[in-house]
């Protein structure tokens, strides 16, 4: 299929397969009235978007993974709008950009010259991360939504940056928060699959006849990469570098949980009631010398960074396909409300995968990327290092040089140049084509500035 709804044919391909299930969608009004689905949310943590069988990898085995693509309608272009965990996930519980909801980098500001355990253990690192934490009390959050107006219960596990679970509206969870030893991401939540996966099959036995919400965020793939030995031999044998093996380790690590999570589901007779998202917070590309990344995944403006697959299983009322047109991770909040019938609120600019129409007629995606410790953590645009949109097979990179440049240390990467590809042909970002096509950029930056100026 090809790559960009102008194409064509991809687009009739999707229209047609969709068509079916389209009619059978569960109406709003439908919902409201019956039993909502259950929502299991997959977040996996620090992935590339071609890390997985389904996609192409030829080492790297997730059978599980690979069977819910297969029973998805699994977007193969996905993206988040930002390349690190903390503003990433962010944007996922909230369906919007992190300069709108303000959660923009990992960190607070960092002292000139204060560097460890004086910075972290400060008064002021201290009330700037509870600043932080206190901007998701001021948005809508998925939990928030499905229980208030639902009667949803819900349950968080995995990575969780906003303080205790409870911040974020789910009615339980594993983290309880900063400042909690341990608090800064997650806590006893990084225990969920690295350590088993009984709170979150307990959480399903609890909810009984209720409609749940799962957030499972597994600390998988992501470092220490300390896979189990029969994983690790495994991958051993298949290169010669150990921290790529400890890679490829890991991923079908995580992809065993998920078929562990999957089954259950299965064994409790749910899973046709259950709506499954997948979705990786950001990307991962292994330096193949150290336990490090490379440059142009994680942290970065790159799809080495920001490009995921998208899956979105609902037995019986979405029909399973492949489309290759580009999708966001702030698509899945609206996605999930509207199947639990339940209006979108109007701060969510994202659409309705499961609408045909929708997604046709989005002319494109937009992302804004920030440095790893803020800057001012109130105005995002002092965060801001890149803003980039994809259209019609073209991908605009625009960079904000004063961060880019002088900051880089706070975690901004790249040359500081605008940069355009032809993301289809280049997906790995290679060929910059700003200079030959001074028209293109003039147009996708009079569509990036109509979205967000950056200032």
């Amino acid at each position: 299929m090809a790559l960009f709804m102008s194409t064509s044919h991809a687009w009739r391909t999707f229209a047609a397969a969709l068509s079916l299930s389209f009619s059978a969608l569960v109406s709003p009004a439908a919902v409201a009235e019956s039993r909502a689905p259950n929502v299991v949310l997959i977040l996996s943590d620090d992935q590339c978007w071609n890390d997985y069988s389904f996609m192409g990898h030829p080492n790297i085995q997730t059978p599980h993974i690979d069977k819910l693509a297969a029973e998805s309608v699994t977007f193969t272009h996905g993206y988040v709008p930002v390349s690190v965990c903390c503003p990433s996930l962010a944007s996922i519980i909230t369906g919007l950009y992190p300069h709108e909801h303000r959660i923009t980098g990992n960190e607070p500001p960092r002292p000139e010259g204060v560097t460890g355990n004086p910075y972290v253990t400060s008064e002021s690192f201290r009330a700037d991360v509870q600043k932080m934490i206190s901007f998701i009390d001021e948005v809508p959050t998925l939990p928030r939504l499905l229980g208030g107006q639902r009667g949803y219960v819900s349950f968080q596990s995995g990575k969780w940056w906003q303080g205790n679970f409870s911040r974020g509206g789910f009615t339980e969870g594993m983290t309880k928060g900063f400042p909690s030893p341990g608090g800064r991401h997650g806590d006893a939540g990084l225990e969920i699959g690295r350590k088993g996966m009984q709170p979150v099959y307990d959480f399903i036995d609890r909810a009984g006849d209720q409609p749940f919400l799962l957030w499972y965020a597994p600390f998988l793939p992501h470092s220490p990469h300390n896979p189990p030995q029969r994983l690790l031999e495994k991958y051993l044998s298949q290169t010669d570098s150990e921290p790529v093996a400890r890679y490829w380790a890991m991923c079908e690590w995580f992809d065993e949980t998920c078929g562990a999570l999957l089954g259950h589901l299965d064994e409790r007779g749910i899973a046709d009631d259950t709506i499954v998202v997948y979705v990786c917070d950001n990307g991962w590309i292994q330096d193949p010398k150290s336990p490090r990344y490379d440059l142009k995944s994680k942290r970065s403006q790159y799809d080495g960074g920001i490009r995921t697959p998208i899956m979105v299983r609902w037995p019986g009322k979405a029909q399973p396909m492949t489309v290759a047109t580009p999708v966001s991770s702030i698509d899945i909040a609206p996605t999930i409300l509207r199947a639990c019938g339940l209006p979108v609120p109007e701060a969510m600019s994202g659409i309705n995968l499961l609408d045909v129409q929708a997604v046709r007629d989005r002319k494109a995606i937009f992302g804004d990327c920030h440095l790893h410790n803020a800057v001012d953590i109130s105005n995002p645009a002092e965060n801001l290092t890149y803003r980039w949109c994809i259209h019609d097979g073209w991908k605009l990179i625009l960079p904000n040089k004063e961060n880019v440049t002088t900051r880089a240390g706070s975690g901004a990467s790249g040359s500081g140049e605008v940069e355009l590809f032809r993301i289809e042909e280049d997906p790995w970002e290679k060929r910059n084509l700003a200079g030959d096509n001074p028209e293109i950029v003039q147009k996708l930056q009079g569509y990036i500035d109509a979205w967000w100026t950056g200032i």
